[in-house]
């Protein structure tokens, strides 16, 4: 048996708390021990875009930390984790990630992984995206990085919603080497035969 995978989880105030709920879920799946932040935006996000309290989604981590508190155990560099994915990652977290604003445990963990040269996974959740955007992110990418946007795909034939957000969220398990099934890979040029799956489109 390998040695058990150690990932702090962050969720920040952007839309798609979803995104952190079943990135949670899946990483409880996978045996993975889970370091979880979540920031008070974020709680008012979880009560208003998903049907979990707060306090659910604090189950789902192994470990919870208080977000203000910049002196917990995920805040230092000697204690050992594998990396940390924001998910969603907020323009403001973003910006404070990019700068090295570290004023909440959330951003801290995160500067710690790219000081740490361990791997630092940003959903960043977004759209238009203007040029000061667009600096942070090559900010952030130029300082190590990984943004890895909620973008949907569709190779994969989604018949939900569900799926569309476990495509995402299996992508970044890829990042860490995490096996799991949530989505059908490509496997090379394929034609759509099943007109059923989107009449609407299928019939415009």
């Amino acid at each position: 048996m390998g040695i058990r995978k150690n990932i702090v989880v962050g969720i920040s105030g952007a839309s798609g708390a979803i995104y952190g709920v079943r990135l949670l879920e899946a990483l409880n799946a996978a045996g993975v021990e889970t370091h979880l932040v979540i920031s008070p935006d974020a709680e008012r996000t979880i009560q208003i875009e998903t049907p979990y309290s707060v306090d659910q989604v604090r189950s789902l981590g192994s470990k919870c930390y208080d977000y203000h508190d910049v002196g917990g155990a995920i805040a230092s560099g000697s204690y050992l984790i594998d990396g940390m994915i924001i998910a969603p990652c907020s323009i403001k977290t973003l910006s404070a990630v990019a700068n090295s604003y570290n004023d909440n445990l959330l951003v801290r963990a995160g500067d710690v992984c790219l000081k740490e040269k361990r791997k630092l996974v940003l959903m960043v959740r977004e759209t238009p995206l203007h040029l000061g955007h667009l600096r942070l992110l090559t900010d952030v990418a130029q300082i190590g990085a990984i943004i890895l946007p909620p973008i949907p795909a569709f190779y994969h034939l989604p018949e939900s919603i569900d799926d569309l957000i476990k495509q995402t969220v299996g992508k970044v398990l890829d990042q860490f080497q995490i096996e799991h099934k949530l989505f059908k890979r490509w496997k090379g040029n394929t034609k759509i035969d099943d007109s059923s799956r989107w009449p609407e489109l299928v019939n415009a």
